[in-house]
């Protein structure tokens, strides 16, 4: 026999009907939570990963300049030198002092072009690198500090070049001093004016250079990162 449709059968029935329609809803809602909790903590991941590779790309390229400064740093010293007895070699009046200051100052000059080269490879890897952590940041403040170093180690490369190249002169004109014994001074083997104009053309372009370099450092010592408010 069919069972009688009463009023608290037909409220049974909806109170089931309302019951499964929350339940569906309280499901939704906590698979819908669980779906943005894994966005969100994919994005927290992705942002986590880029800090960190923006760490890791900004420390090497840090250790990358500094490299790059100690050994432009070496190679002024043994440069500085190398000049040191170029110039003392063309002013001295005695022969074996002479030959001593020639031989020092073509050591010199020659021992001052690895550590050049040297530097110039790794200011322009440390410039790459410099690049590769401005393009993990969206700071205004860090994309503007990270120019200064990429116009830095640009700067860097080319003053060291220079370096490079002026050394090479240097060797060159001190190879060719030799001691005129009949006059008892210094002079150069063959016509070296071309040389000499060109050695004072590569060390004014260096002194330009260094002056561009060194403002830029200051411009990196000076700069503030963050704003002194809070």
């Amino acid at each position: 026999m069919g069972r009688e449709f009463t009023k608290n059968m037909f409220i049974m029935l909806v109170t089931i009907m309302i019951g499964v329609v929350i339940i569906t809803f309280f499901i939704a809602d906590l698979k819908a939570r669980s779906e943005e909790q894994e966005r969100y903590t994919g994005e927290i991941e992705v942002i986590e990963q880029r800090n960190i590779n923006f760490t890791n790309y900004f420390m090497k390229s840090s250790v990358l300049l500094d490299k790059a400064r100690e050994d432009r740093a070496f190679g002024n010293y043994h440069f500085d030198l190398a000049f040191l007895w170029y110039q003392s070699a063309l002013s001295i009046k005695n022969d074996s002092l002479f030959e001593l200051y020639k031989i020092r100052g073509i050591e010199n000059s020659t021992n001052a072009l690895p550590y050049y080269e040297y530097s110039h490879l790794n200011f322009e890897e440390s410039g790459n690198y410099f690049l590769e952590t401005k393009s993990l940041t969206t700071y205004p403040s860090y994309l503007e500090v990270l120019d200064i170093y990429i116009d830095l180690t640009a700067s860097g490369s080319r003053l060291t070049e220079l370096r490079y190249t002026a050394s090479t002169y240097l060797g060159y004109l001190t190879e060719n001093l030799t001691f005129d014994f009949n006059n008892n001074n210094v002079t150069f083997q063959g016509n070296m004016t071309e040389l000499l104009s060109m050695f004072d053309q590569i060390m004014f372009a260096i002194g330009a250079e260094t002056e561009i370099f060194e403002g830029l450092q200051d411009e990196i010592d000076e700069y503030e990162f963050f704003d002194e408010i809070r």
